[in-house]
């Protein structure tokens, strides 16, 4: 493995790293790897692989070993078939896999979109395993809910989800069409490569076994509250999760909560604010 001080280029970061796999109940998660230190965990979201996080890896790496999954149902990591295998009981699994597979206690949890909500979940269900949490543009589960049930822009916003929801959904979707908000063609083909790997039809279950269905309503049971300090981000430009989400969520924590906000930035944060996400985890997890 490259040492982490020399200079990586991060569109070139798959020459640097080193990759592995975890087993999860005959489930292979493959991850790559990066750096030496206290253990980050990266979760990406949909539609997305390790490589998500390539900016993020290089500025964390001289001080921390980070580690950057695919999860299941993508790239190279194993793609059960059946919508059970996507319940969120499994999805937690996965990191719990990566951790223990590295002989670690615990982990900084990092999650974007879907690895986001897999992360607060982690965090509340495995607390002992959570050193840190750092969220990237998912609101707790708490405060979509919400949203959903009182909020009629974001159930607009939603719709994409009910879309995806629907039996066949996975065969309209294509690598290229799923690539097309990427501007870099060689950082596009990548992702081209990656997703036709990819299974489509599992990479819907996330939504169709845990995301909310209408007619929306509240959470009817309190979630287990965060003992992990929470750094979250968010991007203002998302156009598939309000920043309304973000109210209260306070309430659903035991310790300090810091939120970033960028109004200049859409749904992929780490990479259209990559600069700012960097600066202040580094300066936050350096305190």
């Amino acid at each position: 493995m490259q040492n982490a001080t020399s200079p990586i280029v991060p569109n070139d970061i798959d020459k640097y790293v080193a990759h592995g796999y975890a087993n999860n109940q005959g489930v292979k998660i493959h991850y790559a790897i990066l750096g030496e230190g206290p253990l980050i965990v990266m979760i990406h979201g949909f539609p997305d692989f390790w490589y998500t996080w390539r900016n993020q890896m290089v500025a964390l790496a001289p001080h921390f070993q980070v580690v950057a999954l695919d999860l299941r149902g993508y790239n190279l990591s194993d793609k059960p078939r059946g919508g059970e295998h996507y319940a969120m009981r499994s999805l937690i699994g996965d990191i719990q896999a990566v951790i223990g597979h590295l002989g670690r206690e615990k982990a900084i949890i990092v999650g974007h979109d879907w690895g986001g909500a897999i992360a607060w979940q982690f965090a509340m269900y495995l607390p002992d395993l959570t050193e840190r949490l750092i969220i990237l543009n998912i609101p707790h589960p708490q405060g979509l809910t919400r949203e959903l049930a009182q909020n009629p822009q974001q159930q607009e916003y939603s719709a994409y989800a009910r879309d995806f929801q629907q039996e066949g959904a996975h065969q309209r979707l294509t690598a290229e069409a799923l690539s097309s908000r990427i501007e870099d063609p060689g950082v596009q083909e990548r992702y081209i490569e990656a997703l036709r790997r990819s299974d489509f039809e599992a990479m819907l279950h996330y939504y169709k076994q845990n995301y909310p269905r209408p007619p929306y309503q509240e959470a009817s049971l309190p979630f287990r509250k965060v003992q992990a300090p929470v750094l979250q981000f968010h991007g203002l430009q998302d156009k598939a999760l309000l920043p309304g989400g973000l109210n209260n969520t306070w309430e659903w924590l035991e310790n300090e909560w810091t939120l970033v906000t960028i109004p200049s930035a859409g749904h992929f944060v780490q990479q259209d604010a990559a600069d700012l996400v960097n600066r202040t985890i580094v300066s936050w997890l350096g305190r």
